[in-house]
Formats: C-alpha cells, sequence, structure tokens
C-alpha cells in the first residue's frame, strides 16, 4: 500500500471560510455576495465573449449545476472548442474544490502532490486560470493581448481597471496575470466551494443519513478502499473533507473509443487514433509517472458524469464496478497503459451489486446544494 499525503494545513482556512459563507446555489445568491474581485472573476468566469470565434467561456466546460465540472451530460466525453472540430484529450475536472489544492510539488514521501489539470501540469491555480484563453482546443484567442483588449472592453472593465489599474489594460502581461487573478478569486470563493451537501448537513447534525447511505460510507472507509485515495474524514480543527488526497494514480483505465480526440484535427492530434495520453508522466517526460493521473474530488461527483480523465463510465455504477472487478479476467478492456497501475487498492474488492447500489448511495450524499426535509 502506498502512503497518502497528509492533510494539507491550507485546506483548514480556506474550508471553514468557505463554510462560513456557503449556502445558496450559484447564481440564486447575488455578486453583492461576493468580494469585488471575486466578483469580477465571476463575470470573467461566465464571459461567452472571451473566445475566438466567441461564444465559449470557462463555463461552458465547469457548469454549477454539474458541480462545476462537464454539464453532466453522460455522453459527452470531452467537448468542443471555440472552433468548430477542435476538441481536447480530457473530461473537464471539476474547478469546484480545485483550490484546496496545494501548488505542485513532491511530497515527504516522494510522491507528487497537487498543482492543476489531470496532469498538474499547472502549479497554481492562477497559472491553470490561464491556460483554456489561448488554447487552440479551447477558447482559442491567439494572445494575452486579444483577452486583455476584450476584458478592458467589457462591461466590467472599469472594474477590472479599478481593481488592477490602468495599467493591467496598457501591459498585456499584467493584465493577463490580473485576469487569472480574478478568476481564481471567484473560483476559492464559497459560490464555488459550498460545503452543502446532505453529508455536510449529517455531520453538522442537522439530517441524518439513511440507512443505505450509512452502509456506502462504512464501505467507502473499508472494504471499497476509497477513504485511501479520497479521504472522508475530518482534518484538524474539524476541517470537511475534499475526497481527495491531490495524488496521482494509474488506475488503470481503458481508452474511450468514443472520445472526439482520436478525430479532431490533425494540428492537435497528429497521432490520431493511436495517442496515447500518459498523464502525469507526459508532463513530466518521466515513464515512472506514465498513466498516473490527479486524484479528482468526489463532491458532486453524482452530478457530473462521465467520469475518468477521458469520460469513458457513463454512470456511478459503471465505475464502481470497474473499481470493484478491473482485474478479473474478460470482464474490461486492457489498460491504456500499463506501467505504474495501482493494484493495492482496486481491481479485486469482491463487493456484491448490493454493496455496489450502497457506496453509490453514500457518493449521492456529496452533491451541494441539498434541501433538508421540512
Amino acid at each position: 500500500m502506498r502512503p497518502r499525503a497528509p492533510w494539507i494545513s491550507v485546506l483548514i482556512s480556506l474550508a471553514l471560510a468557505s463554510l462560513a459563507q456557503a449556502g445558496a446555489p450559484p447564481g440564486a445568491r447575488p455578486s453583492a455576495g461576493l468580494s469585488p474581485e471575486e466578483a469580477l472573476g465571476k463575470r470573467i468566469f461566465f464571459d461567452e465573449a472571451l473566445s475566438s470565434p466567441a461564444g465559449q467561456s470557462c463555463a461552458t466546460c465547469h457548469m454549477p449545476q454539474a458541480g462545476f465540472a462537464g454539464n453532466g451530460a453522460a455522453d459527452i466525453a470531452v467537448y468542443e472548442g471555440a472552433v468548430k472540430g477542435r476538441f481536447g484529450d480530457r473530461n473537464p475536472p471539476s474547478s469546484a474544490y480545485a483550490s484546496f489544492s496545494p501548488p505542485f510539488a513532491k511530497n515527504a514521501e516522494g510522491q507528487y502532490v497537487g498543482g492543476q489539470f489531470w496532469d498538474g501540469r499547472a502549479a497554481t491555480l492562477e497559472e491553470q486560470a490561464k491556460g483554456p484563453f489561448l488554447n487552440p482546443a479551447e477558447q482559442n484567442l491567439p494572445d494575452a493581448r486579444a483577452l486583455v483588449d476584450r476584458v478592458c472592453q467589457a462591461a466590467y472593465g472599469a472594474q477590472f481597471k479599478k481593481l488592477y489599474g490602468d495599467a493591467a489594460c496598457s501591459e498585456p502581461a499584467r493584465g493577463y496575470d490580473a485576469v487569472a487573478r480574478a478568476v481564481a478569486a471567484y473560483e476559492r470563493s464559497a459560490e464555488s466551494n459550498r460545503f452543502s451537501s446532505k453529508y455536510d448537513l449529517a455531520r453538522a447534525g442537522k439530517v441524518r443519513l439513511s440507512e443505505q447511505e450509512k452502509r456506502g460510507v462504512r464501505l467507502f472507509d473499508g472494504k471499497a478502499k476509497c477513504a485511501r485515495c479520497h479521504p472522508s474524514g475530518p482534518g484538524p480543527n474539524n476541517a470537511p473533507p475534499v475526497f481527495t488526497d491531490f495524488t496521482y494514480d494509474n488506475i488503470g483505465l481503458p481508452k474511450n473509443p468514443k472520445n472526439p480526440h482520436y478525430t479532431t484535427t490533425p494540428e492537435l492530434n497528429p497521432e490520431g487514433a493511436a495517442h496515447v495520453d500518459l498523464g502525469l508522466g507526459g508532463a513530466l517526460e518521466d515513464p515512472a509517472q506514465h498513466g498516473k493521473f490527479k486524484v479528482p474530488t468526489l463532491r458532486n461527483v453524482a452530478v457530473s458524469p462521465p467520469y475518468g480523465h477521458n469520460g469513458c463510465f457513463r454512470t456511478l455504477e459503471d465505475i464502481v464496478r470497474f473499481y470493484n472487478t478491473r482485474d478479473l479476467s474478460g470482464k474490461w478492456p486492457a489498460p491504456e497503459v500499463k506501467q505504474n497501475m495501482n493494484t493495492a487498492e482496486l481491481g479485486d474488492l469482491g463487493l456484491t451489486e448490493a454493496e455496489v447500489a450502497d457506496l453509490v448511495a453514500f457518493l449521492k450524499t456529496l452533491t451541494d446544494g441539498y434541501a433538508a426535509p421540512k
């Protein structure tokens, strides 16, 4: 069994701050409930004019109703960019709770921890926020100047200049940094990190989990081994869990033949169907990390299908069954990357179908916006 990362101290203060402000769903609470920088970041996050051609925003792939992940359509593995026919290769991870990830680094056990994106290639939230704007498979702006010009000419341009100064509009590098700061501020806000699920209310003693959900909790922490990578217990000062240890793992996912990246433009994928996603190992050019991807948060997992970095599983039941029986002969296609696979914590768990259902019932309690029956 590999050692896991300890609780990160930054999680504590951020989580408690989010809890103090959490409440109404995103969009229901006015931006007046946000700080000026968070409110500006929200406007940028939802602005579809910040792409070329116009029509795609951060929220296109990180929708509030889907836990700030993909739009919850199980049959969509990855999303088309602003330019028709251009596709990336990965299922959008949630931007909610991403702010709790520490900067990318090795921990005391020598494991890579933290950072952003599935492969950790952005060390911080601000660095991640810059990427999609200029990515030809996403918002496709040509350069920082084009982004900054659009922001400064937008209805919120005066607010942008008030917060960051006139130089943010005249100096593209400075403006690009400011845009990233604003988006990251919104992604750190209580509107993005609500901690308002049934599970949170149960922890606070305001509701009770059903007997099936309780069985799911016990399986999650025990027989199913989920909590080894998705810690479920409270942190210091009773900080709520975010259900990831921020490490990287190769769980042996097969290729997703329905992933449109395989047939996207040759400029984006010259290898076509032969493309192999090496994850962290590709980002680091390190074979010892090939096939490893960041352990995602499980918060809002029930409303953000499909599952896996390549969207190969359409339902929670499917991916739980994969974790349960991956190593049983003939059950699943071959893994895309065989080396470095985790064989200690999944593959032959011995869960019954009833236990799979119990586990899924618990995972559904992690959806934000739960309204307790009156």
